[in-house]
């Protein structure tokens, strides 16, 4: 692949910081603040299942019959990108990620496994792939390059292909209104936002439609997602996605907590410790019932067949969210 090169060492450089693994150049550069150890992978693969389940087992949500090049941006442990390759035998899935990740044992031929920053323009030729798919990218992508970052993708669609983005927006609220500003949850939750402010926008997932619309997409439909902590719902598939989710949350507490609160707004390793321990008392309680917003995205980009035009089948929940081009680099993707 001309448009690849060899992965550099420098992109598998750890560093150790209580106890967990970070990328080095993630955290010296600003990119990433969450580990990218054993435990990071188990985390992920909890996820992957909570969204599965949210969206029974739908992997794509716009029409599209017969993908020929579907790209994945984030791809983390693998799990979406395998699980679409092995849907879609004949269709050529590219996951890339700013750390190389171990590629998952069983993954099928058709997929690949890339590495890049994503906050720099993208290599991948214009008009080229079908789908292109993003989710939880908010705590990588640059505050000031969301803008470019939606370019990017609308540029290497094809016309009529599609862009689907997933976000969770970490402002923990309570169903019933019993969760306060003075409880860990939302302590966390606003020490969070502010320890990447700096870097990230945390607001990013309520902005998706927009940042899509003014890229150049059309039809372009979000909706709200509600995402139960814990299995606390009358509903028996909210209270079993919320169970589900039990194990990643209180994974997520920590690992998205111990850099950016220690190294960039100072705090002590034991007051983050007691905060996230805190916290997960109040995930577990199904007095509070506590839940997150995930914004789901869809967009096309004008044109194409008009087989693609088809109406889209995006997950559905209680309350709707509301809702230039760059040319090629002579930078080059680090194949796996």
């Amino acid at each position: 692949d001309a448009q690849t090169i060899p992965v550099d060492n420098t992109y598998r450089e750890v560093v150790v910081h209580l106890n967990r693994e970070f990328q080095r150049y993630a955290v010296e550069n600003g990119v990433y603040f969450g580990p990218v150890d054993d435990d990071e992978i188990e985390r992920l693969q909890y996820l992957h299942g909570v969204f599965n389940m949210v969206f029974d087992n739908r992997l794509i949500f716009p029409p599209i019959p017969r993908p020929r090049r579907i790209l994945e941006c984030g791809s983390g442990s693998g799990a979406w990108a395998a699980e679409v390759a092995e849907q879609y035998p004949e269709c050529e899935v590219i996951g890339i990620d700013v750390y190389p990740y171990p590629i998952p044992e069983d993954a099928p031929g058709n997929f690949d496994f890339q590495v890049d920053d994503l906050n720099s323009p993208s290599t991948f030729p214009s008009n080229h792939f079908d789908l292109v798919h993003s989710r939880m990218m908010a705590g990588g992508i640059n505050a000031n390059r969301w803008p470019g970052y939606m370019s990017d993708v609308f540029r290497v669609l094809r016309p009529g292909g599609w862009c689907q983005m997933v976000e969770i927006y970490y402002n923990a609220q309570s169903d019933n209104g019993t969760l306060t500003s003075n409880h860990a949850l939302q302590v966390w939750s606003q020490t969070y936002m502010q320890s990447i402010s700096g870097y990230k926008d945390p607001r990013a997932p309520l902005r998706l439609q927009n940042w899509m619309t003014q890229a150049g997409f059309v039809e372009a439909e979000s909706r709200l997602v509600t995402l139960p902590l814990s299995g606390w719902s009358n509903n028996p598939r909210d209270n079993a996605i919320g169970a589900a989710n039990r194990a990643n949350v209180h994974r997520l507490l920590s690992s998205l907590a111990i850099f950016p609160f220690t190294q960039i707004l100072g705090m002590s390793n034991t007051d983050v410790q007691l905060l996230v321990a805190q916290a997960r008392n109040e995930a577990d309680n199904p007095g509070f019932k506590v839940s997150w917003s995930s914004y789901v995205c869809i967009g096309r980009k004008p044109g194409g067949s008009s087989k693609s035009h088809r109406h889209s089948d995006i997950p559905r929940s209680h309350t709707p969210a509301k809702g230039s081009k760059h040319g090629e680099s002579s930078r080059k993707r680090a194949k796996h």
